[in-house]
This record gives structure tokens, C-alpha cells and sequence, in this order.
């Protein structure tokens, strides 16, 4: 259906490609749970470029493609010449020329664009700091997997609405349908751009998208509460202080999950600033004296949170996405 097709960000999908890739992803879930998995990947080459560490996005696609019998190939943030002595063009056509498939999880959207544009083969993005759609296909797995349907569900993200992870989710819940909420100070909404190109898919699904400062109108009987890091990785640290300010008021925490719906849930896309067991937590501390961010202990480990179901499928998601456009 989408074979040799480019996976870049959620605007280049239709949503019945969409569907199809998180149908193919419980499937691949399910055979792998029963023992019956094929390989459709056999004699298959990647190559996973990472200019921003990760945990979650290397191990899914690492796993997912020798599970599928594919061969991998990590470069870090030093392991390669792009960008420094050799052009991101000129890059996309060696590996290309090497490899299958090419994941890319750096900063610029251009950067994944232009590697699209010249590989040859296709290329998928871990992550850039406009967009994170493979983390939007484990997100929706994950909702689907709770409430059997996608269409419909009330969705709030609190956070920095601007951010990959606003932007990704504000594009998906059009695409689908959902009634989809971003709840943060207003100079932290999307782009008009952004939010115009949601509007126009929201208008031939369903879909409903507001934006709103207000708490309470903002969770009131929602089903799904997503938050996210408040500052993205590779962003200015003096930013801290400021973010900190504007977004306290946005924490997840157990008074706003009173708000929400009697079985709703709470989901992050990880990694989550709850404690203090992170150098990063112990030197916000230590500056500012918050013991937790953006969610509090309570409720990242509270029942409601299905966060490492949604970690787990990472894995699941991802293998799709190689699998539909490579086998």
C-alpha cells in the first residue's frame, strides 16, 4: 500500500494509510505475542542516523528490524560526516546506495526532508524538533488498544503546544477524527499555519481542535491526558526558568486527573521529569526547588498511567512502518 514510501511527517499520509499502518502494527504486535511472527525483512540493510540520543526510538527500530531479519547499521552524533565535511544530499545518495531504509532523528525537519528528497530508498523520521510521528503511531495504538476506537476520543495535551509532540498530535487526532484539546498559555499554541493545515483535515473527518489556556475547560471529562517534556532536547537551558513559570500551572497532576473522565488515562511519550532520580531532575532542584515537572510521581505511577504499554509500542509501530514500506 505504501511501499518505497517516505515516512516524514504525518501531512504527507492520507488517513486511510494512516489506519492501515496501525492495523499492520497490531497485527505484527499480536504475531509477535503468539509465537508466529514472519520475517518479511530477510537480506534487508538499515541504517539509523541519530544527531540526538534516544533510548526508545534506537531500540524499536533496532529490534524491530532483526526481528524482521533485518540487517543494522547505528551512526551516533559522531559516527558520521553529514553536515561536516560531506552535504546532506550527497550523504542521501551514498547511503542509498548502500542500504534499504534510512532512519533520521536530529534536529531540522529540512535535514529528513532533503535526505527523503535524494536516497532513493525510503527514509523515516525518529524525530526532528518540528515533528515525531512514529511516536503518534504508538500513541493511537495505545488509545485504540484502551477504548477500541480512535474516532470520537477526547484527547488533552498539556505542555509546550509548539513543540514536535504538539504539532504531531494536533496533525494525527485530525487525521482521525479525535476531539483533540491543546491546554497551555497561548503564546505556547501551535503555528496559525500548522493549526490552519489541521483545521482543513479536521473538516473531512470530524475532527474537532480547540485551544484553550483554561484548565477546566481544557481536561473536564477528557479521556486521554498527554504531557511532554517542558524543554526539547537541544533547546537553550536558560529557557528553564522561564518555561518553568509559564507551565506549573499545566502540571499533570492527581487534582487535574479529578477533572478528567471516570476511565481515562494518562500517556507521555517519554523520557518523563517525576522525581528526582536523573541528573537533570536533581539540577532543576537544586535551581529552582521543584521536586517534579511536568507530571508528578503520583500520577505517572498511578493507575491511570499506561505509559510503558505506550513505550512498548514503539517497537510495534515502527516495525510496521519498515515493514509496509519496504517488504
Amino acid at each position: 500500500m505504501i511501499k518505497n514510501k517516505n515516512f516524514l511527517k504525518l501531512l504527507d499520509y492520507s488517513t486511510e494509510e494512516f489506519n492501515y499502518l496501525l492495523e499492520l502494527s497490531s497485527k505484527l504486535k499480536n504475531d509477535k505475542k503468539n509465537g508466529i511472527e514472519k520475517k518479511h525483512l530477510l537480506g534487508k540493510n538499515i541504517v539509523l542516523i541519530f544527531e540526538k540520543d534516544s533510548t526508545r526510538t534506537r531500540c524499536a527500530f533496532e529490534v524491530g528490524a532483526m526481528d524482521q531479519g533485518a540487517n543494522v547499521t547505528y551512526l551516533g552524533p559522531s559516527g558520521s560526516q553529514i553536515g561536516k565535511k560531506e552535504s546532506i544530499e550527497d550523504t542521501a545518495r551514498v547511503l542509498g546506495s548502500f542500504y534499504d531504509g534510512i532512519q533520521y532523528r536530529g534536529y531540522a525537519q529540512e535535514t529528513v526532508e532533503i535526505l527523503g528528497k535524494y536516497a532513493g530508498v525510503p527514509v523515516w523520521n525518529g524525530l526532528t524538533d518540528e515533528f515525531h510521528p512514529t511516536q503518534i503511531l504508538a500513541d493511537f495504538l495505545t488509545i485504540k488498544e484502551k477504548y477500541g476506537k480512535l474516532m470520537g476520543i477526547k484527547m488533552a495535551y498539556l505542555g509546550d503546544g509548539r513543540n514536535n509532540m504538539g504539532n504531531s498530535l494536533m496533525i494525527g487526532a485530525a487525521m482521525v477524527g479525535m476531539d483533540f484539546k491543546i491546554v497551555a498559555p497561548i503564546d505556547l499554541f501551535p503555528e496559525k499555519e500548522l493549526i490552519n493545515k489541521a483545521q482543513e483535515i479536521a473538516k473531512t473527518t470530524g475532527a474537532k481542535l480547540t485551544f484553550t489556556d483554561s484548565l477546566e475547560d481544557g481536561v473536564t471529562d477528557i479521556d486521554v491526558v498527554y504531557t511532554d517534556v517542558w524543554v526539547s532536547m537541544g533547546e537553550d537551558p536558560g529557557v528553564w526558568k522561564e518555561r518553568i513559570e509559564k507551565l506549573l500551572p499545566y502540571q499533570v497532576n492527581k487534582n487535574l486527573m479529578d477533572m478528567t473522565a471516570k476511565d481515562s488515562i494518562f500517556l507521555h511519550c517519554l523520557p518523563s521529569f517525576h522525581n528526582q532520580k536523573t541528573v537533570l531532575g536533581k539540577e532543576i532542584f537544586k535551581k529552582f526547588g521543584i521536586i517534579e515537572m511536568e507530571v508528578t510521581g503520583e500520577v505517572f505511577e498511578g493507575k491511570k498511567s499506561i505509559v510503558f504499554k505506550q513505550a512498548e509500542n514503539r517497537l510495534h509501530t515502527i516495525k510496521a512502518i519498515m515493514v509496509a514500506t519496504l517488504a
